[in-house]
């Protein structure tokens, strides 16, 4: 079975069409709700997922949130429900999160503005004007987030298989043509290795998660590597023995993880 991903910004109706592609394809759908409870089932705290969503920098101030935590969460979550290679994916950046993944379809959803301004006054009641102006706050934020998270520029279209107008082809008819896309072989035909890639990029991202979760200063930590499924190698530097040991436990006790090989070395911040 196929996985894809769903972008688009408010008024495109990215979200009526993901619904429709998983319901007429038989596929799990993971937007906000669902990958909220997949983060709980991982044992992600709750207080830490407030508010998961494309947002700009400024955000995880108001949530008194680590945005490194908050962004290893976020990858974490996208990862574990990539592993089985199926299902709809809206938005969380998983277009970017995933572009390795040589079986998931990503999907662009657009509209002209006037389009978009119709949507939403029609629906919320609200004028043409504060219709703008709620379109361009969220573009601004979507922008921004994956700017800042990833360093990549929302409108590239390199970064999609599949961009369509709903403007032309409407709700049903775009799920229509994703629908189609998702017929074909090549999206079809999902590698073990590419599962495998998936399941261990799960583990990384929840061992980084909770090493930052712990309140270890991150910029200490160097890097996790997970060569093998279960085995996760910790490499960077720590200030006192203690420190590394937290950083060592921490990712011990990450669910998945059978071995840990420790390479963190301790250097001591100078004149303590």
């Amino acid at each position: 079975m196929p996985l894809v991903t769903i972008s688009g910004g408010m008024g495109t109706g990215f979200g009526k069409i993901a619904g429709l592609v998983a319901a007429k394809a038989g596929l799990e759908l993971y937007d906000d709700q669902k990958l909220h409870s997949e983060a709980i089932r991982m044992g992600i705290r709750a207080k830490d997922l407030k508010g998961i969503d494309e947002k700009a920098p400024g955000f995880f101030d108001s949530l008194r949130v680590n945005p490194e935590l908050y962004l290893d969460i976020l990858e974490s979550v996208v990862y574990s429900v990539s592993r089985s290679g199926q299902g709809v994916i809206i938005g969380h950046g998983s277009q970017i999160l995933l572009r390795e993944f040589g079986c998931a379809l990503h999907t662009l959803v657009h509209a002209p503005e006037e389009y978009r301004i119709r949507q939403i006054s029609g629906k919320n009641q609200m004028s043409e004007g504060g219709a703008r102006k709620l379109i361009n706050k969220s573009d601004s934020e979507r922008r921004g987030f994956l700017r800042f998270a990833y360093h990549i520029d929302w409108d590239d279209l390199s970064h999609y298989d599949l961009v369509i107008n709903t403007a032309k082809l409407g709700i049903e008819g775009a799920a229509e043509v994703i629908l189609h896309s998702l017929r074909l072989q090549v999206i079809n035909e999902c590698s073990l290795q590419a599962l495998d890639a998936i399941e261990r990029l799960t583990l990384q991202k929840r061992a980084e998660a909770a090493v930052v979760n712990a309140g270890l200063q991150y910029y200490n930590f160097s890097h996790v590597e997970v060569p093998e499924k279960g085995v996760v190698v910790v490499t960077g530097l720590a200030t006192t023995e203690e420190e590394k040991a937290e950083m060592v436990k921490a990712v011990s006790s990450t669910p998945g993880v059978t071995s840990v090989r420790d390479e963190v070395n301790v250097m001591p911040v100078p004149g303590y």
